[in-house]
Order: C-alpha cells, then structure tokens, then sequence
C-alpha cells in the first residue's frame, strides 16, 4: 500500500530469468540488500502493476512478481 515502509530482510532466489538477467541479484545490484530501508510511493492502476518505490535515494518501478520476491519487515 502506498505510503508503507519498511526494511529489507531477505531476497527470494527468483526462478525466472528477465533478459538472461537473475532478477533477484539485479535487485541487489540497484539495492534491495538486507538491513535497507524500502517506502512504497505509489501503485498503478488498474491491477497494481508497476509498484514505484524508494530505496536509499533512488526510486523503481517494479513489475509485482519482481516486488514479490523483496520480504520485507514493516516499520
């Protein structure tokens, strides 16, 4: 939900594979790690695909099954 926040504990293993690209270990790459501090800004409409976050001092759009694999523990 827009406006949540929360911090990063764990990253699934993604078992699909986005362009020849891990996408789990692409997250970790723009900085979905353990221990960040994540805030959900806004969903799109309809059906909540792309999720806009912010990470650090960067913001993403991410597809649901890439947010899907982000767990992570409410603030």
């Amino acid at each position: 939900m827009a406006g949540q926040s929360g911090t990063v504990i764990h990253l699934a293993p993604a078992s699909q594979v986005d362009a020849g690209v891990d996408v789990a270990r692409r997250l970790m790459e723009l900085g979905f790690v353990p221990g960040e501090r994540i805030r959900v800004l806004k969903r799109g409409m309809p059906g909540g695909d792309p999720i806009a976050v912010k990470v650090g001092h960067s913001t993403f759009a991410l597809r649901r099954f890439e947010a899907a694999l982000i767990s992570i523990k409410p603030e």
